[in-house]
């Protein structure tokens, strides 16, 4: 069964050695993404607004691993306050309603004071 790590070009890849997703077979494990504006490069202020630059970003990932997030089984969402779950409702459901993936959400602190949500998802096409 081949590997295949995708690179999504940030710096800190190879520096804290991971991949942006690696596909195993027809397993594909997106990494943590957080809501970075992929036009200014800056965490918007609106959680709302992270979670759908996310999103959006790991839909495009996994659709140029040959995935689609209807083929996402498993969602793990981080969250810097609890009471951002109610402001995100509208992006999740939006995009996983109908595809319901086994998921958690926890409460934690990032790595950034900007970074809002943080999301990682594990797709399956078998």
């Amino acid at each position: 069964m081949t590997r295949v790590n995708i690179s999504g070009g940030s710096p800190y890849e190879p520096k804290l050695g991971y991949s942006r997703a690696v596909v195993q077979g027809d397993w594909c494990f997106v990494a943590g993404t957080t809501g970075v504006d992929p036009v200014t490069k800056t965490f918007p202020e609106s959680v709302l607004e992270q979670a759908q630059n996310t999103l959006a970003t790991i839909k495009s990932v996994l659709e140029g691993a040959g995935f689609s997030l209807s083929n996402v089984v498993r969602a793990n969402y981080i969250i810097t306050d609890a009471a951002y779950m109610e402001e995100i409702i509208p992006a999740l459901s939006a995009t996983f309603g109908e595809i319901r993936p086994a998921a958690t959400m926890i409460v934690a602190g990032l790595v950034n004071p900007a970074m809002k949500i943080e999301i990682e998802v594990t797709a399956f096409k078998g």
